[in-house]
């Protein structure tokens, strides 16, 4: 990395000429005062098009062990920043087949000739794919979410950062006991866990929460099977990759397919260990899936409890993340 190769992937980030009509940049499905998400239940590409899954959060995305809810081998910044691309199946920024009148669009632009020349020093033409890749990848590794009031908290010591609420609830949040929520959400980024370099290989988390249990062949949506699309085992089904809580009081709707509206209501959905759907085609008690994770289990938790433990949810949030111009559109600067 270098601090022209961020900025280069910074540009891209926000530029809307990465998207086949102009309409989209990667920055329309992850928007900074979200976190990096966009808001959606589903999210849509620059043609219209729903993808079937919600645009996950990219805080602290360097850290991921993978970077998609239901891949397990995608895991390197520069191999999935091609896929909403050049993917088309759903269509995303759809540039599958316009990469050469894309890349001689940027040759041609002032501010980027500096930033490709200085990004990829002695390329005789560093304006290429996976030079673009590269850029992005640079530029999200610096998307870095750790000054919330809870960091504050807990590891900068400032005892009235968060409510006595939060830290009732943080106590239900780690307790084996009562909740478990850490087992899944454990870390310092509360997620899966997390990589970094020199340390050991992490394979990545997925959980099936008991958010479905439809009838037929399978007890998930046939358009969501998680990561049962990449394996094929039927013990699969319904297992998504475990998100970060981080900044999770702004990232709502929730779950992989933004079926849950609100904190509370997620909350409810894992007191109950997994949601119940009375009717429709999606009927069924989420919390007798046969593929639904062991730690997810009626809680029997007090009203004041949840609220507890949203409160703790909403201690995650950095504003600061949310606000920092390093990590802002340059292009209205």
């Amino acid at each position: 990395m270098s601090t022209a190769k961020v900025e280069l992937g910074r540009r891209l980030f926000y530029d809307r000429r990465m998207s086949l009509n102009g309409k989209q940049s990667c920055a329309d499905c992850h928007k900074q005062e979200l976190a990096f998400t966009d808001g959606r239940a589903q999210a849509q590409g620059t043609t219209g098009e729903l993808h079937p899954r919600s645009s996950m959060s990219l805080a602290n995305v360097a850290y991921n062990s993978s970077l998609t809810w239901d891949n397990p081998d995608l895991r390197h910044l520069e191999d999935q920043a091609l896929i909403p691309i050049l993917g088309n199946d759903p269509i995303e920024l759809g540039l599958k087949g316009s990469e050469a009148r894309f890349l001689s669009d940027l040759k041609r632009d002032a501010v980027y000739q500096p930033l490709f020349r200085e990004s990829f020093p002695g390329e005789l033409d560093p304006y290429t794919m996976t030079n673009v890749a590269k850029a992005l990848a640079a530029f999200e590794r610096t998307i870095i979410s750790v000054r919330s009031p809870y960091d504050r908290y807990r590891y900068g010591g400032d005892m009235n950062a968060i409510t006595d609420a939060a830290k009732r609830g943080e106590i239900l949040f780690f307790s084996g006991e009562r909740t478990a929520c850490f087992q899944c959400h454990g870390s310092w980024n509360f997620d899966g866990g997390v990589v970094y370099e020199g340390g050991r290989p992490l394979d990545p988390a997925f959980r099936n929460t008991g958010l479905y249990n439809i009838q037929g062949r399978f007890s998930y949506p046939d358009s969501n099977l998680g990561l049962y699309r990449h394996t094929f085992r039927s013990e699969d089904v319904g297992k998504f990759r475990v998100p970060t809580l981080r900044n999770v009081a702004v990232t709502r709707p929730y779950m992989h397919d933004g079926s849950i509206s609100t904190l509370e209501e997620v909350i409810e959905h894992y007191a109950s260990g997994g949601r119940t759907i009375d009717s429709g085609p999606y009927a069924g008690a989420g919390r007798n899936n046969p593929n639904k994770a062991s730690n997810v289990r009626n809680l029997n938790l007090t009203p004041s409890e949840k609220k507890d433990l949203v409160a703790f949810l909403e201690s995650l949030t950095d504003k600061d993340f949310l606000t920092d111009p390093r990590l802002s559109d340059p292009w209205k600067q």
